[in-house]
C-alpha cells in the first residue's frame, strides 16, 4: 500500500496494541466510528477507547461521535441528543454518525417506524448544517438484505444476515422497504443542501456503480466510503470491468477507503493484525494491480483496476485526510 494510508472506517472498541503496532509498521491511520449498536460497548466507552489510542499513538486515530435514540418519545430528547453530539465534538470528534437503527428499528408511540426524514430530526440536522459539522450515515442496508440468502450476490452479506436475522429484511416484510430507506435519506439531504455528508458503504447503493454515480451527481456536497463493499465492486468487475474502473476514475475525489473491521476483543493480537494485513493487501491489489484476482465472497475471478498512483493516493489517503481532518504524521 501507499504510505501514509488512512483506513477511514473501523471500530476500535478495545485498547489492544496489536492493531496499532501493525498500523505504525504499515503507515496506516484509523478513523474509529462510534456507533449506537446494541452489541457494541456504550458510546461513552467507545469514545474513551478512541481517545486513549489517539493519545498513545499521536496522529494515528481520529473518531466519529454519535448519539442515542433512547427516550425518543420524551419531549426533551432533541435537547439531550444535541448535548450528546456537542460533547463528542468538544472531545475532538471529526463528525457525527447516523446509524440504520433509524429506519430499521426505532418506532414511535403508534408502532410506526421512524425514518431519518422525520421532523423530529430537523433541529439536529439544522444545527449540524449551520455549523458545518460533518455527518456520516449508514442508512438502509445492501439491497441483498431484502433478498433470500441464496439469492444474495456476495457471501459477506449472506454470512452477516444469517448471523443477524433481525437485520435481514427478507424475513421482515412489515419493515420499510429498501426503496423507502433510500428515499428517506435522500429527502433529508434535499432539505439540507449544504450539509457535509458521507454516505457510508457506497451510500447503500453498492449493487450498481451507476446508482452510486447518480447519487454523487445529485448531491454534490457528499462523499462515499468503500467500507465492507469493495467485494461488490469486485463482483461487478466480473461483469463489466470497464464500467467499474470508469466509476472510480470519474469520482476519484469523492471515494474514501475503509475496511469496517470491528476490533471487539474476539481476536487475539496476532489475529487482528493478520486480519488488517490481509484486507489491506487484497484491497490494494484490486485497486493498484492488473492481476487476475479472486475474492472469498463469490466464485468468479476478476482483474484488478490498475489505477494511476494519483488516484490511489486520493482513495487511500488524501480524500480521508481532507474529509476527516487528519493531520500529517510526524513520525
Amino acid at each position: 500500500m501507499i504510505k501514509p494510508t488512512i483506513d477511514a472506517h473501523v471500530h476500535l472498541n478495545t485498547p489492544s496494541r496489536g492493531k496499532m503496532e501493525k498500523a505504525v509498521d504499515e503507515g496506516v491511520s484509523f478513523l474509529s466510528i462510534n456507533t449506537d449498536i446494541p452489541f457494541f460497548p456504550s458510546l461513552s466507552d467507545q469514545k474513551r477507547v478512541a481517545l486513549q489510542l489517539a493519545e498513545e499513538y499521536p496522529g494515528r486515530v481520529r473518531f466519529i461521535t454519535s448519539f442515542s435514540v433512547e427516550g425518543w418519545e420524551d419531549e426533551h430528547w432533541e435537547t439531550k441528543a444535541l448535548n450528546e453530539i456537542k460533547k463528542g465534538l468538544d472531545d475532538g470528534a471529526a463528525g457525527v454518525k447516523i446509524w440504520k437503527n433509524i429506519g430499521m428499528d426505532l418506532k414511535d408511540q403508534h408502532g410506526d417506524f421512524v425514518m431519518i426524514d422525520h421532523p423530529k430530526f430537523d433541529s439536529i440536522f439544522q444545527y449540524l448544517e449551520d455549523n458545518g459539522i460533518l455527518v456520516i450515515g449508514h442508512l438502509g442496508e445492501p439491497k441483498n438484505c431484502w433478498l433470500p440468502l441464496d439469492e444474495m450476490t456476495v457471501d459477506s452479506d449472506r454470512e452477516y444476515f444469517s448471523k443477524h436475522p433481525q437485520y435481514h429484511m427478507h424475513l421482515h416484510p412489515n419493515y420499510p422497504t429498501y426503496e423507502k430507506q433510500i428515499f428517506a435519506r435522500d429527502q433529508r439531504l434535499k432539505k439540507h443542501k449544504n450539509l457535509k455528508f458521507v454516505g457510508l458503504h457506497l451510500a447503500s447503493l453498492e449493487w450498481n456503480v451507476d446508482a452510486v454515480s447518480n447519487w454523487l451527481d445529485t448531491f454534490p456536497n457528499t462523499m462515499t466510503d468503500l467500507a465492507e463493499r469493495i467485494c461488490h465492486l469486485q463482483y461487478q468487475a466480473t461483469i463489466d470491468h470497464k464500467k467499474v474502473k470508469s466509476f472510480i476514475m470519474n469520482h476519484q475525489d469523492r471515494l474514501i477507503y475503509g475496511t469496517d473491521v470491528i476490533d471487539d476483543g474476539s481476536l487475539s493480537e496476532s489475529e487482528i493484525q493478520r486480519k488488517f494485513e490481509n484486507l489491506w493487501q487484497s484491497h490494494w491489489d484490486f485497486f493498484s494491480s492488473g492481476k487476475t484476482l479472486s475474492a472469498p465472497e463469490f466464485k468468479d475471478s476478476f482483474n484488478g483496476l490498475e489505477l494511476e498512483k494519483s488516484i490511489l493516493e486520493k482513495i487511500f489517503h488524501t480524500n480521508a485526510q481532507k474529509t476527516y481532518g487528519f493531520q500529517p504524521l510526524t513520525t
